[in-house]
């Protein structure tokens, strides 16, 4: 996916950047990049390679080099960011978080105009660089923005660092959050607002979907006021988002909390404990176990000081041992116990099969499974969530080829909780990953845990419901 940071301040931004970008680190596994704006110096740049580093191990003893008072940073997933452009709209740097579907068209758009590509980011299209060739189309900031909103194909927001402030952009639909943070004398904008509480800003405004801002370090000035509709992705406060963050208002900690407590008081398994996966499971097996009324227990604890999230190595042989060697069995805990354990979703299965194997082979005398999200049935073609490259990569995918010869017919039924079919699956999955039950959240539970109304949220991955030609009216 990938997150960023931007401040500008009345003083030195530095450590405030530096350490604001960090707090986004949780969200890609790529790049980390940094800019910065002096007037005097102009604007400085770093990038660095993450996959075998931390972000802040790369650029700490480089940071007295970006001097002024405004900045941006990014984790990225995809592209060497940030971007620095010198245009009829002036010099600026870009960071973006983005899916780009149909880059290769826009580019060969680009390239008939007269427009040149420069970068190269594992041989592919440099995605923050075509989104700065739409912007430079544009009149100005606002106009070129625009053009992204209708060009883009996926998602896209910004921050564009220029010589007169942080202009800030959230995509058209809203799918990924951007958060305002004030303090006396600065301004900051994060994807996740927990960079905010440490380094003394307090949470200001959340920007809404299409929403275009220009902050300075004595406020924030609206360029282009909200879309009417949007739909934020559900996933955030399901998995990826940091458990003290909220989006739109919305704490991550309690949806995870409430998803569980809501499975505990409709559940009737006999277990002996609730236990969570780390790290985005423990949130709902807390309230899991306060609504089922059994006691939580860590069976499982995870080794943080060299491991990273299992999502983010590009092999599934690596993501499997980056599994396997980071979550530690308390084994002196697990003989004879019946455990519950709660997840936050299952994509391919291996992971989690493993685990009840383990869990078995310590003595657990029963496995079970809830999880805080419906079956994945679709791929999200909004965000950057996986490194998957086909839907057969999805458990239920291949369970619905099994079953029906065919991994897209009735697919619907799959999803529809109610059916035979979905009943069917269900079952199949556990038998395949070995457990003694497993249940997964309800779309309507998704929803009344996070607390949004249902037409705010994307719930894409589950049931297949935003596709690209109903959102054409925000653009």
């Amino acid at each position: 996916m990938g997150g960023f940071f931007g401040t500008i301040s009345k003083r030195e931004c530095a450590t405030d950047l530096f350490y604001g970008t960090d707090y986004n680190s949780h969200l890609g596994t790529r790049r980390g990049g940094l800019a910065t704006f002096d007037p005097k110096k102009g604007f400085m740049r770093g990038i660095h390679s993450l996959e075998n580093a931390y972000f802040r191990n790369c650029f700490q003893d480089e940071l007295e080099k970006f001097t002024g008072n405004s900045g941006i940073g990014v984790i990225s997933d995809t592209d060497a960011q940030p971007m620095l452009v010198n245009s009829h709209l002036g010099r600026f740097a870009i960071v973006t978080v983005a899916r780009v579907n149909n880059a290769d068209e826009l580019a060969r758009k680009c390239l008939d105009e007269g427009m040149y590509l420069t970068e190269f980011s594992s041989g592919k299209i440099n995605i923050t660089e075509l989104i700065s060739l739409l912007i430079v189309k544009g009149k100005d900031y606002v106009e070129g923005i625009e053009n992204v909103y209708r060009e883009v194909r996926g998602s896209c927001s910004m921050l564009i660092l220029t010589e007169d402030g942080i202009i800030a952009a959230r995509d058209s639909w809203g799918r990924t959050p951007i958060t305002v943070g004030v303090k006396d004398g600065a301004m900051a904008v994060s994807s996740e607002s927990t960079a905010f509480a440490n380094l003394g800003f307090e949470t200001f405004a959340y920007l809404g979907p299409g929403e275009i801002i220009r902050l300075r370090a004595d406020g924030m000035e609206r360029l282009r006021p909200s879309n009417p509709r949007k739909q934020v992705c559900s996933f955030l406060w399901i998995y990826y988002g940091f458990p003290t963050s909220c989006y739109d208002g919305k704490n991550v900690e309690e949806a995870r909390f409430n998803c569980g407590r809501e499975m505990g008081e409709n559940d009737d398994v006999d277990v002996d404990c609730a236990c969570g996966v780390p790290d985005s499971g423990i949130g709902m097996a807390v309230g899991y176990a306060v609504g089922r009324g059994v006691p939580y227990i860590r069976s499982v604890a995870k080794y943080t000081p060299t491991w990273s999230r299992s999502f983010m190595p590009s092999f599934q042989s690596t993501r499997d041992l980056v599994a396997k060697m980071k979550l530690v069995h308390n084994t002196a805990i697990l003989p004879g116990k019946k455990l519950l354990f709660c997840d936050d979703s299952i994509v391919r299965g291996t992971q989690l099969r493993d685990n009840a194997r383990q869990l078995h082979e310590c003595g657990a005398k029963e496995v079970h499974m809830r999880i805080a999200c419906p079956p994945l049935v679709f791929g999200c073609p909004f965000l950057n969530f996986s490194a998957s490259k086909t839907e057969l990569e999805l458990i239920t995918r291949r369970v619905i080829r099994d079953l029906e010869g065919d991994m897209d017919r009735n697919v619907d039924k799959y999803t529809d909780s109610s059916t035979p079919e979905y009943a069917r699956m269900v079952s199949e999955i556990a038998r395949q990953l070995n457990l003694d039950s497993l249940r997964f959240s309800t779309r309507e539970a998704v929803v009344k845990s996070i607390g949004l109304p249902r037409e705010d949220l994307c719930l894409h991955c589950f049931d297949g419901s935003s596709e690209f030609t109903l959102h054409k009216e925000n653009k």
